[in-house]
């Protein structure tokens, strides 16, 4: 049997030990309560207190576990580090969800910093009330609901954290809220605007300075083109798609045209409908959508600046030929990702005066393509509410909430199917007021000798749009 340290002393065999921590002077203890050890420090340098302390202590445990309360508390700060712990195993072990990256921020950000030196059974009302104020001060700004549900999702797993380790009981939880500034209706484009968004994007691409920029302007329109025809969520979720994610597929439509041929049989027109699938991880996990018509081609314009005649995986689409591996999808030809396309977006709606919803006075942004394909969706479509949560990742409670100046049930009830495609293919003329307000002079840069360094700052500068907390309530703000 080995010898027992100098530093520890037995009390009451396998019930109580005492001991010092290296290089501390300060006696600890650990004691039995329930069958389950716990530890607790004596806060005494004297053997004789010590001793004494350790006993009080665990009388005490003792007694708390007979009235229904924790054994022993700690810091908030040690819960919280052991609450990310915790998610960051379930994270190896693939029980992750994507807003435990929230979590984790928001705890290291907020959390910590307020209630650090808390004991975890001392978080009351009172100061969860002053957590709410400190906060606040701290955003420069009255927090969202979406964001104070977030916040309180992640104080929650600490909470839950403590009362798995017996540190925090049940009846002692506090409750806290989520009464905070009403979310606004978000910027999205109507019918017109997206016609000319769509439609402006030719000569804008070559108008491009240089090559370079002209290819990367390109990826933008696919970017932009996809995002208005799935309702994707603006960045990883198609900037990490990878071409072995995505399927095509083709299905027959038939127009009935109302003539009769000299049989009197009626005459009826036939056309492939092309489509894909394709497979994303989001901040609610893995999930599979759909892409028409308008993907489709965005692809296919990928595909043939990136990949010319090279033979991988044959397209049924006019003999395209796909990659079958797990290149990136939203990529140039030399496999570089975008780094630029939010600052270049901003100027591109800018120059041709849509930066601006008339509707909110807000900026418009790459969210606004995703509000704009929910928003036509529910007003020109009939695409149920159960179909549209499952194809944009989301509930039906945040599409009523964040679409409630569109009469939902009766737009699906009354509106008709595919009228939005209809719609934007339609080749309207597009407004003067949408042309760009500086063709003239950027007719006369093209005239000028390319300069690479710009091109450089270019993709060095600007980064990818991220929502707001909205969807994360999880979510990302």
């Amino acid at each position: 049997m080995p010898a027992k340290a100098p530093s520890t002393h037995v009390l009451m065999s396998n019930e109580l030990v005492l001991y010092q921590r290296e290089r501390s002077s300060i006696w600890q203890c650990r004691f039995k309560v329930d069958g389950v050890w716990q530890r607790a420090t004596t806060k005494e340098r004297n053997l004789a207190k010590a001793k004494v302390q350790a006993k009080e202590l665990m009388l005490e445990a003792e007694i708390r576990k007979r009235s229904n309360l924790p054994f022993i508390t700690r810091k908030f700060r040690h819960v919280a580090k052991l609450a990310i712990e915790r998610m960051r195993q379930d994270k190896a072990a693939g029980r992750s969800k994507v807003s435990f990256v929230d979590y984790e921020r928001v705890i290291n950000d907020y959390l910590i910093p307020f209630f650090g030196n808390y004991n975890i059974t001392n978080i009351d009302f009172p100061a969860l009330e002053q957590f709410s104020v400190w906060r606040e001060k701290r955003m420069k700004r009255p927090p969202t609901q979406s964001t104070l549900m977030t916040q309180n999702a992640a104080l929650n797993r600490v909470f839950d954290e403590a009362i798995a380790r017996s540190f925090m009981s049940e009846v002692n939880r506090p409750k806290p809220t989520a009464k905070g500034k009403a979310s606004e209706r978000r910027p999205a484009f109507d019918v017109q605007e997206v016609r000319a968004l769509r439609a402006n994007f030719d000569e804008w691409i070559e108008r491009g300075r240089n090559e370079q920029t002209k290819e990367l302007r390109a990826l933008l329109r696919d970017y932009v083109d996809v995002l208005l025809d799935t309702g994707a969520r603006p960045g990883d979720e198609l900037l990490n798609l990878q071409w072995q994610q995505v399927r095509f597929a083709m299905k027959p439509i038939v127009t009935k045209t109302g003539q009769l041929d000299e049989e009197g049989e009626p005459i009826e027109l036939a056309d492939l409908n092309r489509s894909c699938y394709m497979t994303v991880s989001g901040k609610t996990g893995e999930r599979e959508i759909a892409g028409m018509q308008m993907t489709v081609k965005a692809l296919e314009r990928i595909i043939k600046r990136n990949y010319g005649g090279k033979k991988k995986v044959t397209n049924p689409f006019q003999g395209v030929a796909i990659p079958g591996n797990a290149d990136y999808v939203f990529r140039t030809k030399d496999k570089g990702k975008p780094t630029s396309f939010q600052k270049m977006f901003e100027g591109y709606l800018e120059e041709h005066n849509l930066l601006i919803d008339p509707a909110t006075k807000r900026k418009r942004v790459f969210y606004s393509l995703r509000h704009t394909y929910a928003t036509l969706a529910l007003i020109n479509d009939v695409v149920p509410l159960s179909t549209l949560t499952v194809q944009m990742g989301t509930s039906v409670g945040m599409i009523e909430k964040h679409y409630s100046h569109v009469d939902v049930r009766r737009a699906i009830e009354q509106l008709r199917r595919h009228e939005t495609a209809r719609l934007l293919e339609s080749g309207a003329v597009i407004d003067e007021v949408y042309k760009a307000k500086t063709t003239a002079i950027r007719a006369e840069s093209l005239s000028k000798p390319t300069q690479p360094r710009r091109w450089r700052a270019l993709r060095s500068t600007g980064d990818q749009s991220s929502c707001d907390d909205q969807e994360a309530a999880v979510d990302h703000q």
